[in-house]
């Protein structure tokens, strides 16, 4: 097992570590010499690090997406830990454990997959049921379903995190559902199981996280209406208005025009679909900030561009620290002296200006 994880590295401590690099930029000294500005990660977080001297001698011999063994010294620079590089080596990938670099859900996939096996089983619509089950029989999704992330970096961006989005969701769903009479449970179901299918094909996932080609060209939305259009050729009985149903779920659940729909909501299990996945990527966004921000003291995050805010570590703050503390508020009243104003700084007298000679003027003639 890989050892130390991020989250056990302590300030003013060697460290001598593999790690993933997420990042990699050549920069310049003041002086011209080159130095390295790396992200650098395990499953349980990542860390800036910076290489200041003997750059030359390795910057060519690794690249994003390789595993390096460091030897470092960990700081903390402007609030957050910051690891000086002083030793850098390339590794094979067979030299290490992939399990060790890349963050994975807590919960089991294959747990996971049956919970969603037994949802679309309970459908009483047959034709959404067949859709549904369509897509999950195909192999190559099935296996896909179980491992993608739910999104590069923003929300459940961890290997099984799509899946756990969708269940999570569900959960939601049928919830809002009691609630909602007016709600075709099965239909909202189906919005929720196949809203990021593209998903699958739009990151990939081996090394760090990113974008395949088709990824950038299309976008997860286009890949997941196809995908469904493709299953739905082997289902000519599916009724086409619910078709375009089910396919407007898809177009519309980013909410609106410039998050990336095609179409905002036009039915009341697309609105709901749509404010129930903000609502869970927002709240995960959330958990997971809190829970991997690297400032080392205060009780906020640092900002997130995707909640556009920082965020309240709310345990820290109710745990309280006796130096941010506020005063206690004095048990009896203030005495004369303590309510006295305070002396205002010798000033030379000035007489009104010229306005304030107009206006008392006027006020006079008034009276």
């Amino acid at each position: 097992m890989k050892s130390p994880y991020v989250r056990d590295l302590q300030p003013n401590q060697i460290v001598t570590a593999t790690f993933l690099v997420h990042a990699k930029e050549i920069r310049q000294k003041k002086t011209g010499d080159p130095y390295l500005s790396l992200l650098l990660g395990d499953r349980t977080g990542d860390v800036d690090g910076k290489m200041w001297d003997n750059v030359g001698e390795v910057m060519d011999t690794f690249d994003r997406d390789d595993f390096v063994r460091i030897k470092a010294l960990l700081s903390i620079y402007q609030n957050r830990p910051q690891l000086t590089i002083h030793k850098l080596q390339r590794l094979d990938p067979a030299e290490v454990d992939p399990g060790d670099f890349f963050p994975v859900s807590a919960r089991d996939p294959e747990e996971m997959w049956t919970e969603v096996r037994q949802i679309v089983a309970g459908f009483t619509n047959p034709h959404l049921k067949a859709l549904v089950e369509a897509l999950l029989d195909d192999p190559e999704i099935a296996t896909l379903y179980r491992r993608a992330p739910a999104a590069k970096m923003i929300h459940h961006a961890y290997l099984g995190g799509l899946i756990e989005h969708v269940l999570s969701l569900c959960t939601l769903c049928r919830f809002m559902a009691q609630h909602y009479s007016n709600i075709d449970l099965d239909l909202l179901l189906t919005g929720a199981l196949l809203h990021d299918i593209g998903k699958l094909y739009e990151l990939s996932y081996d090394r760090s996280f990113g974008y395949t080609t088709e990824g950038q060209l299309l976008g997860h939305i286009a890949i997941g209406v196809r995908l469904i259009e493709q299953k739905l050729g082997q289902l000519p009985d599916f009724p086409p208005r619910l078709r375009a149903l089910v396919e407007h779920m898809v177009l519309s659940h980013h909410g609106q025009l410039e998050f990336g729909s095609p179409k905002v909501p036009l039915f009341p299990e697309a609105m709901l679909l749509h404010y129930l996945d903000d609502l869970d990527s927002k709240m995960e966004c959330m958990r997971a900030l809190v829970e991997h921000d690297r400032q080392v003291e205060g009780d906020w995050t640092s900002y997130s561009h995707s909640l556009e805010r920082t965020v309240l570590k709310k345990l820290r703050y109710l745990e309280g620290r006796p130096e941010l503390d506020p005063p206690e508020p004095a048990l009896v009243p203030p005495t004369p002296a303590a309510t006295k104003p305070l002396a205002r700084p010798n000033r030379p007298e000035r007489g009104p200006s010229l306005f304030g000679e107009k206006l008392i003027d006027a006020l006079g003639k008034e009276q």
